[in-house]
This record gives C-alpha cells, structure tokens and sequence, in this order.
C-alpha cells in the first residue's frame, strides 16, 4: 500500500537551549560520561538502544535508579519472542519505586478534580499511609501475594491508593471503569477469578448522577469467587446501603493497621496487574503485565518520551477503562504529581478543561485525538483565556490526530508547544511511536520511534517497507511486552494473537508508514478490533448486546479510521422478515450496546444490509468489509469459494459510495 502525499513542513522546532535541558539530551551526556558512549542524534541513539539491548536497558536500570535488595544476575536471557527473560533474580516492586518519592515535601502527590466533590490534594506522605493501611487491610481479608484484587472505579485518589496497596503486598490488580455495563465487566473478571471486589456506588458525568449498586451486586453475584465487596461511597450516602452488597466500607479499609510502609520484593516478572483487549471472537484476552517491565518502560516513556521530572504535574484526561490510566499513575514512579480528572471533559463547559491545566500549572496533558478533535469543531480558543505558563506539551493517541488538529492546537492553544502524537497498545502498557523533545514536529505524524522499540513496517511478506504502507511490528522483545495471556497455561492463545502472521516477530495490528527519519503515520487498525476513543472491545461484545433482539437476524461492526477525516464506526444490520429500521429499533439497538457493551461503542450509523457476508464455517468476514469500505475491491479481499453467501459484498461496495466525506 503506497502513498505518495508529500510530508509537510514542520510546525514546531525545539530551540537549541530547549532541546539542552531535556532528559534525553542529559541520559546522552551520562552515557557519554559513564559508557564512553557518543550519539550524534536521537536517531542514532535509539539506533544504539535496538542493537545493543543488554546494553541499553542495563544503563537505564542504572539511571533510573531502579529500586532493589537483590541486583539482577544478567540484564537479558534468551532474546526470543515469545520468552525473553529480562533481569533474572533481581526483585522489585511497583509501590517501592513509587514511593522512593515520599519525602519530596510540599509537592503533592496527586491533585484530584471530580464532578461529585470537591477538590482534593493528596501528600506523598497521605499517599504512603492510606496505602499502607488498605494493604494491611487487604491482607486481613486474606488477600496475599498472586491473589486478584477486581475494581469498578472512576479516576479517583481511592483507585491508586487502591492499586498501590495491591501492589506492595504482590496482589495483582485488575480495573474496569463504572461506565462499562455489567456484562462486559462480568466477562472481564470471571476470567481471572478476584478474591476482593473494591466498587463505587456511583459517578457524575455532565452534571448527571449514575446509581452504580444494581450493577455492583449484579457483578459480585456472578462472580462466586469474590469473598469481600468494599464499597467506595461517591454519591449514596455511606449510611445508605440500598441495594450494594453488604462488605466493608473504604473507611473501615483506612482504618487498618497503622504499620509502616513495607512493599513485599517480588521477582522482576511477578504479576502487577490484568489488563484486558478484546479479539474479534470470543471472549476478552486478559493480558498479564509484571512489576520490572511496567516500571522501567513507564519511567523511561515518562522521563525521556514526555520530559517530566520530579514536581512536574502530569494530567491524562482519561478513564479508569483505558491503559492511559496505568500511564497516568506511573508518572508517580518519576515522583511526579499526576492530576486526576473525573467527569465530562466539557462540563459545565468546553472551557473548562483548559481552564483547570491553566490553575493547576500542568505541564504535560494528555488526551485522546478526539478531544482535540471535539475541541476544535466546538469553536473555542482556549489561548484567548489562558496563557498556559506551564504547558510544555499536549500528548494525544488513541487514533490517528489530522493535520487539522495539530495546526488548531498551535493556532488556539499555545504557540510554543510541543504536540506529541502517540501510539502504542494496552497489550504492552505502553507506546511505541511517540513523542522526541530533541526533533521537530510534522503536522499529522509521530516523531520517532520510542527508546528500545524495534518497530518497523512489513509487507504481506514479512520484509521491511520504508516510506510505504505496512503492518506493525515489533522485531526485539521489549521488557513490558505481556508476562502471558491468562488461563492460556500453553501459550497457544498468546502466540495465536501477536506472533501468527510473522514467527517470532510481534504483529500489532496498525497499518503504519515509516520515513527514513524515524518519523511515522498511522493509518489505522489492520484487523477487526474496535479501538474507539481509545478504548479496545472485541466484536464479539457488540454483538452479544444484539443476539436476543428479535428484530436483528444478524449484524456486523467495523470502524472505519481515516487518515485525515474522523473515525466512522457503521454497524449493518441483517433484519428479521416482518421487521423495518425505525427510528424506535435504532434507538433500542443504541441503547442495548451502550447499557450491555459500553457507551462508547455505540454506532455512528445503523445501517440495514441484505445480508451480513460470512465464511463457510460461519465467521463474519469483518476485516474484508472493513478494506471494501476503505476502498479495496471484492475480488482482492475475499475468495467466492471460502464464503457462504459472495453475493454480500456487493452491498458493501455500492455503500462505499455513499460514506461520509
């Protein structure tokens, strides 16, 4: 897949005295005084850092002053992937390195802005003791080291204090957001059976109250392994138990032992938490991540990737559905103070979010492309109100930013900024093309490729493209690529996801286009998972909100991302006979995919379609749709011969026509 559009000139060029003072330019000074290593450029060093990985990732243990009582016995065993064993004997823990921060005084910890209460600063002190005291709590509910703590909970100081206490007694953490419907959460932690569910009872978003009890017991009650409900009051008075399960409260959590913060040594890969990305069939893959990898590629993304130091403030605008979250709290491991905004980004009104980063001195914010992307098209100009004196840079993923959005951010938030556009993946926690303080930004592209990141783009073959459109992937072994999938003892299903297209190289599912610079674009995704607003679900979900609706014989969703226009997510709709697309069914279709699935995966079309084009074995032919739509021909997607009914897809090449410019 070629494209011969001409790359912009750049929008944004770091000054020399900038580019000096950044940490990237001070770990090439240390590896020049330390290593007698010298790199003329960022692309060299990264170079450096891809060839040489005992190398580089051995030097950031040492920068990063990575927290230990047992040193590894070697940096990396056996490179392969699947199975590369990154610093074998070394024993770490997630909260020990966070917490190495503790005495850092005035600075706090966590700022927090909620829609239901008050404003909240909480000291790295208050931060060390809450979370001392839930763990102490946790392992008198019989919680211990492997054990699954599940929570359903809004970006809240209750959820890191949560998480951290989790981690400092080796429980492994698993979160969804209280804005996903019972069954998707349900389907989510009956995987990976949790011993303690920690839930809210509700949340405010646009100035509207959601009642959260009726879900919580519904969740809890499928779930057999759950011993302990605590419940986290954010609207319902604490006295009003109503229908939330009976189990302790977050006070009587507080209220454990008053015993000195003491995280548990686990092995470098000991479990941190279960994050999960859904296939296009079957149930969510739940994605186990360890303590080292998330620690050292979360502080190298935070310090060299976005430029943040200890006491810089640090606001992702984020839920607690998406990995942006774990991104967010890790800037605690670099010791800063990280802003946790809850609520809609534009209540009361589209101001408000800049005006916040504006108060409370952000330095680097995060948000996904379509918030920009909202921004822009609601006409405000935030840099009439605000100066932002200390906003250094924007980071957006989630999908592809436009050049539009990039040129909007200079000309209506600030001049002098550095716009980051990222990408990466809940599979590994983190990026790989991202944001490089040292080079100049393209309108519509990513900078570079990120430090000990072998992404590169493949054709069908599995050769190399430069300056062409390829797959994704990933040729060396990072150290927060997945520990493995859970309950897939074998491996098979984690093989199957990110090595079955090229053995032994990961395959992430991006169409992406490299310059010869290091620069990219991404074009999208590459295979049938919805990735909307940033959040990942398979298919499968969406559907299964549908499959008792007597009105739909059969449906099928794509999302379509274009490379300069907004993302458009159809869903077709194969009706029942006796049945029509009325304004009532398509209404009912919204609301069972937003109640049963997420909000956020509601449709931007219901379309009606003769019928829903399906392989001989009975698979919905997805990904041949999705490539009909963005363009492709029948004939070069998909064979007559492996389909049950060819003749479909003639719909879908007339309806391409009449998609949205």
């Amino acid at each position: 897949m070629t494209h011969n559009t001409p790359r912009p000139e750049p929008i944004w060029h770091p000054t020399p005295a900038f580019a000096q003072g950044t940490e990237v330019a001070g770990l090439m000074r240390w590896l020049a005084t330390t290593r007698g290593l010298h790199f003329a450029d960022y692309d060299a060093l990264w170079q450096w850092s891809i060839e040489d990985q005992p190398g580089f990732w051995g030097a950031l243990w040492e920068y990063l002053d990575i927290q230990t009582d047992q040193p590894p016995e070697a940096v990396l065993v056996d490179a392969r992937m699947p199975g590369a064993s990154w610093f074998p004997g070394a024993r770490v823990n997630y909260a020990r390195q966070v917490f190495r921060h503790r005495f850092r005084g005035a600075c706090p910890a966590i700022i927090a802005r909620s829609e239901a209460r008050a404003d909240r600063e909480v000291s790295w002190e208050t931060l060390a003791v809450e979370s001392a005291r839930v763990a102490g709590s946790l392992r008198a509910l019989g919680v211990g080291p492997g054990d699954r703590v599940a929570a359903y909970l809004p970006n809240v100081p209750e959820a890191v204090v949560a998480f951290l206490a989790c981690a400092s007694i080796g429980a492994v953490w698993t979160l969804c957001a209280p804005d996903v419907g019972p069954a998707s959460v349900i389907a989510r932690f009956t995987l990976v059976e949790p011993v303690v569910l920690i839930a809210v009872d509700g949340y405010r978003y646009g100035g509207r109250d959601f009642d959260r009890r009726e879900a919580v017991r519904e969740i809890a009650d499928a779930l057999p392994s759950v011993r302990h409900v605590v419940r986290v009051p954010l609207l319902v008075a604490a006295s009003g138990q109503g229908r939330f399960p009976a189990g302790p409260s977050w006070a009587e959590l507080l209220e454990g032992p008053d015993a000195p913060l003491e995280p548990l040594s686990v092995p470098f890969d000991h479990p941190l938490w279960i994050v999960y990305s859904s296939g296009t069939s079957g149930t969510p893959k739940g994605i186990v991540h360890g303590h080292g990898g998330v620690i050292l590629d979360h502080a190298k993304a935070i310090r060299f990737h976005l430029n943040m130091r200890p006491g810089d403030r640090l606001c992702r605008f984020t839920s607690t559905g998406w990995i942006v979250w774990n991104l967010l709290v890790g800037g605690l491991l670099v010791g800063c103070t990280i802003v946790c905004l809850d609520g809609h980004p534009n209540h009361p009104e589209p101001l408000a979010p800049w005006r916040w980063i504006d108060e409370l001195g952000v330095k680097h914010f995060g948000c996904g492309a379509a918030f920009l992307t909202a921004a822009m098209r609601s006409g405000v100009s935030p840099r009439r109100h605000f100066a932002f004196p200390k906003l250094e840079s924007i980071g957006v993923t989630g999908s592809p930013l436009t050049a539009e959005g990039f040129h909007w951010a200079y000309g209506h938030v600030k001049e002098n900024l550095w716009l980051i556009s990222t990408s990466g993946g809940t599979d590994v926690a983190g990026s790989f093309v991202g944001g490089c303080p040292l080079l100049p930004v393209r309108p519509g592209e990513l900078q570079h490729r990120l430090l000990g990141v072998a992404a590169f783009a493949f054709d069908d073959s599995g050769r190399t493209v430069v300056d062409e459109v390829g797959e994704l992937v990933i040729t060396r072994p990072m150290p927060s690529m997945p520990l493995r999938l859970w309950n897939d003892d074998d491996g098979s299903r984690y093989r199957a996801s990110y090595f079955g297209m090229y053995a032994g190289t990961w395959r992430h599912g991006d169409w992406i286009r490299f310059f010869a610079d290091g620069a990219s674009v991404i074009y999208g995704r590459s295979d049938a998972t919805i990735n909307r607003h940033g959040i990942r679900m398979g298919t499968a979900e969406i559907y299964a909100a549908l499959e008792d609706l007597p009105a739909v014989a059969d449906c099928l969703v794509v999302d379509l991302e274009y490379l300069g226009r907004a993302s458009f997510m159809p869903l077709f709709v194969q009706l029942a006979p006796g049945h029509a697309l009325s304004p009532a069914l398509e209404e009912e279709i919204s609301h069972r995919i937003r109640t049963r699935a997420s909000a956020r995966h509601v449709p931007d079309a219901v379309v009606p379609a003769p019928a829903i084009p399906r392989t001989l074995n009975g698979k919905r032919m997805e990904v041949p749709v999705r490539r009909i739509l963005l363009g492709s021909q029948p004939a070069d997607v998909a064979s007559p011969d492996t389909m049950q009914n060819p003749e479909s897809l003639a719909f879908f090449e007339r309806y391409r026509s009449m998609l949205p410019s």
